[in-house]
């Protein structure tokens, strides 16, 4: 594997790295081969992954790499498929996954400190690198496997400098090194010596492009991470705002900065299985939800989306093309004379040779025709939309001697049959013109598409001007010995064409018409197409030949059988947790409550305890110093509060007089997967007090020139302004603030530590107890950020109201007990209280012919984990975005059990198991 300042090149051949980013556990081993071979259908020639530590060591020296943690056996069949893979080791992978992709019980080692040189650390990071860079190295390219790239860390740029991190990252890359990695060696964001830094990005592309170009003159310019869609938490709004046509307009902003590797992250989310979902920076109560669709092109149960088409058009755009762009520099007016138009257009070019690759933007709110005049002086039209970039070829060459002049989009450009094809597409009754310049006699031999031609006058140019209809139209000509085939399609039609590499050694072939596609594992194509009225084009070596028919023609040989079952109505049985009863029985004494590391718990739930004495009924405020998930208070078997904002927190809390029980239910919600602060305790971390209050902090704050600023609203004070407000404690002693405070905080007068602190992080628990002054007023000093803020509360209590004796109990003694049947008729009613549903269930027997994906819809649900027959589901909590729950179908036995876990005690009445929409349509096999 080498590489120049152009791009990397294999077996002395350039390539274009175009790879589609995809978790190996973030879905079951059954569905590797379909969503590898999906990104192959899209024209990906690489698989970029992550490799989860605590994924393979979820218990200190127990490793696991079987099954769905088969890694190696991942990296075999991107190898068995063709895919290159570029391999992201960690230890720190970020992904939205708990922890970073540490494992829980690294954060329990004293004096640890992750992402630096800190002896425990690294002494741990050496005995997982023992374990997986063999799994890695032998399966290299440079031994016979298909590994080319190894990534060391993982964006330690938004952390470090490359002056600060240099100790670090250097002994990483030596540990790779000296375990024998032999490939290039990359970063992403921040750099290292001796590695090819690539960018992480949503937009931006020319700044990123320059800022590498500037840096690393000499290396290949990759993005190594193309955000395709985002992550999503819970209490959120769906994360849908990156759309296809946006996506195109990303892709081509990439292609024209000079970007030679893309890798789409991310191609396939999948799952957060389990307790794996990770936290995230920005609020204190950022949660994952267990989907890690991430908008992508292939969504959560591997189905195709309109991003999909999106990236598989443009990824065969760049297939047709990749020798010319490997090859082209971006070029200015001084250089080559730029095409003339009307105005109202950005272009810019890229060119190698006599050729020429015009990139044209509309500014428009409409689609329009643009004519643009050539630096040949061939004028063509170009078709573009509002915002679109659109690529305009000038005489790019595509045979010996032979050019080709076009505003529309094509892609192929490679022998299919026996014959060069090249797909012309537009929208539906547009037009594109074609202009063929060679060095011998240019005629058309086939007009089947009916398009109208103009032929120079020494005959060696030709020009095609023809229209898009529904049905797919062929042109031929010859250039010399050379037949060139047309192909012109719709856009529509073009979104539909699939590019299939022969596994056998047939060649390429081509299927035009069909909404889906799957390759087997024997080579056997399958289709689908909701239209059985579509015409449906096969090109290349197919059993029957090349051939245009209907799907209907197809479809009538597969599938067998009447169809669908019906799934099956859930009939629920419950069993509720009598949560004092819980505590009584097995409950650990604890002192101080203690965190799900100290108490030995990876996951899951942890139920804290304590008894304390009021002197009469009535309202208390009960402070949590430092809760780091998701809690229900509950005091004498009646709850009190769910708490969301966590980091500290204050809970009114309902006291009787005389003896008082007090139960906290903590669900472990995920730890932070990017943070200056890795390694937060998870569940309630002692001590509890008393008789506390909070102030919300957010409003009537004073500027130096006495206005009032509301950081509750959308200011905009001049400059930076320092803010003043003053507050009284009381009697109190002790002082938190919790939220969004920024660097400069003063407590009268004096600089407040923030050790470490980020404002993008905009959460942060501040103890500035030896600051206040009880008794008097208090003056709070803080430059101004941004507004609005989430949160920023002072929260004051007295020491000597501490809580103590607790008692816990773990997941062990949080589990079903009686079954008892749920009325199925009463679906509104609410126990109060946390308890387990069960429902038991056979699967049902589905015909050949169709591709299976099964949800949960959790309607009427509250918060809770799923189990099925013994696979943690993962976390379910119906505020959403979230509503349906990915079921593997490969997980389902002859007899099932499904078991929902609700705080809440909500009703089950109206959850279903539910096909997702392409599990209905019906699959054929292509001859």
């Amino acid at each position: 594997m080498a590489y120049d300042s152009r791009s990397f090149m294999l077996n002395g051949e350039r390539i274009f790295l175009n790879s589609a980013s995809l978790h190996y556990f973030r879905m079951p081993r059954s569905e590797w081969r379909e969503v590898l071979m999906k990104a192959k259908l899209a024209g990906m020639n690489c698989i970029d992954t992550y490799f989860a530590w605590n994924v393979h060591e979820p218990q200190e020296g127990v490793w696991d790499f079987t099954g769905d943690r088969d890694c190696g056996a991942f990296l075999d069949l991107c190898a068995e498929l063709g895919l290159w893979v570029v391999a992201r080791p960690g230890p720190f992978i970020c992904a939205e996954w708990d922890f970073g992709g540490y494992p829980w019980w690294l954060g329990t080692k004293e004096g640890i400190k992750f992402r630096q040189v800190n002896e425990t650390y690294l002494h741990y990071t050496d005995l997982y690198f023992d374990r997986i860079v063999p799994v890695i190295r032998d399966r290299q390219i440079s031994r016979g496997g298909t590994v080319i790239l190894v990534q060391v860390e993982n964006e330690y740029g938004y952390l470090a400098d490359d002056e600060q991190a240099g100790g670090y990252m250097q002994y990483l890359r030596n540990g790779l090194l000296k375990r024998g990695i032999d490939v290039p060696l990359i970063t992403c964001v921040g750099g290292a010596e001796g590695t090819i830094e690539g960018a992480n990005f949503w937009s931006g592309a020319d700044r990123h492009y320059a800022e590498l170009r500037a840096k690393q003159p000499d290396t290949p310019k990759l993005v190594t991470e193309f955000w395709t869609g985002w992550f999503e938490h819970w209490g959120g709004p769906s994360a849908t705002q990156k759309t296809a046509p946006l996506l195109e307009k990303r892709m081509m902003e990439i292609v024209r900065a000079g970007f030679t590797g893309i890798s789409h992250y991310m191609f396939f989310g999948g799952t957060n299985f389990g307790g794996y979902g990770g936290r995230t920076v920005g609020a204190s109560d950022i949660y994952m939800v267990t989907s890690y669709d991430y908008d992508a092109p292939l969504n959560e149960y591997g189905r195709i989306t309109e991003k999909y088409a999106s990236v598989k058009k443009l990824s065969y755009f760049l297939h047709a093309f990749r020798a010319f762009l490997l090859q082209a520099e971006a070029v200015t007016e001084q250089e080559v004379l730029f095409p003339r138009h009307p105005g109202r257009y950005s272009v810019r070019g890229r060119g190698s040779g006599k050729g020429n690759m015009w990139f044209v933007e509309s500014h428009q709110e409409e689609r329009e025709t643009v004519h643009m005049t050539l630096g040949g002086g061939i004028t063509v039209p170009v078709a573009v939309h509002p915002g679109e970039i659109a690529p305009v070829l000038d005489r790019i060459p595509i045979g010996e001697g032979i050019h080709l002049t076009s505003g529309s989009l094509l892609i192929g450009n490679e022998i299919v049959g026996k014959e060069l094809t090249l797909f012309v597409a537009a929208d539906r009754g547009q037009r594109s013109c074609v202009v063929i310049e060679a060095a011998e006699p240019v005629a058309i031999t086939d007009n089947g598409a009916n398009a109208l031609s103009e032929s120079t006058a020494d005959g060696r140019g030709l020009r095609l001007d023809m229209c898009h209809f529904e049905e797919p139209g062929i042109i031929r000509i010859s250039a010399g010995e050379q037949s060139i085939r047309f192909v012109v399609l719709t856009g529509d039609a073009l979104n539909r064409t699939w590019r299939i590499e022969g596994l056998s050694g047939e060649g390429v072939r081509y299927a035009v018409g069909l909404d889906d596609i799957d390759v087997g594992k024997d080579g056997r194509v399958q289709g689908t197409a909701a239209d059985p009225d579509r015409s449906v084009l096969l090109l290349g070596h197919w059993t029957g030949g090349e051939r245009c028919v209907t799907a209907g023609e197809l479809q009538t040989r597969e599938p067998s059988g009447p169809g669908l079952p019906q799934l099956p109505a859930a009939v629920w049985e419950g069993s509720p947790i009598e949560l004092q009863a819980v505590v009584a029985e097995g409950a650990v004494l604890t002192g101080d409550p203690q965190d799900f590391g100290r108490f030995g718990q990876d996951y899951g739930y942890l139920l804290y305890a304590c008894d304390f004495d009021s002197e009469q009924a009535g309202e208390d405020c009960l402070i949590l110093l430092d809760l780091q998930d998701t809690a229900r208070v509950y005091n004498n078997g009646e709850e009190q509060a769910l708490v969301r904002q966590v980091g500290a927190a204050a809970v009114p809390l309902k006291t009787v007089q005389g003896t008082n029980r007090l139960q906290i239910l903590v669900q472990h919600m995920g730890r932070l997967n990017f943070s200056p602060y890795l390694g937060e305790t998870k569940g309630l971390t002692g001590p509890v007090y008393r008789g506390g209050r909070v102030l919300d902090l957010r409003r009537d704050w004073r500027s130096e020139d006495g206005a009032a600023v509301h950081l509750d609203e959308v200011s905009h004070p001049s400059g930076t302004p320092l803010l003043r407000k003053e507050f009284e404690p009381g009697a109190m002693d002790r002082a938190i603030i919790a939220g969004a405070v920024s660097q400069g905080l003063r407590i009268n007068g004096t600089l407040v530590e923030l050790e470490g602190y980020h404002d993008w992080f905009a959460f942060c628990t501040v103890d500035i107890s030896r600051y206040v002054k009880p008794g008097e007023v208090n003056l709070i000093e803080m430059p101004y950020v941004s507004s609005p803020l989430n949160r920023l509360d002072l929260i004051m209590f007295r020491n000597a109201e501490r809580l103590e004796e607790w008692s816990m109990a773990g997941t062990g003694l949080l589990g079903p007990g009686a079954w008892k049947a749920v009325d199925a008729a009463v679906e509104t009613a609410t126990a109060g209280g946390p308890v387990w549903y069960r429902w038991r269930f056979r699967r049902p027997l589905w015909p050949s012919g169709y591709n299976i994906r099964l949800k949960l819809r959790l309607t009427g649900m509250g918060k809770g984990l799923i189990v099925l027959n013994g696979h943690d589901l993962g976390r379910f909590w119906q505020i959403g975005p979230q509503e349906d729950y990915k079921v593997p179908a490969e997980w389902l036995r002859e007899e099932n059990e499904l078991l929902l876990f609700d705080e809440e005690g909500r009703h089950p009445g109206q959850v279903r198991l539910m096909y997702d929409g392409p599990s209905r349509q019906p699959w054929f096999v292509l001859e």
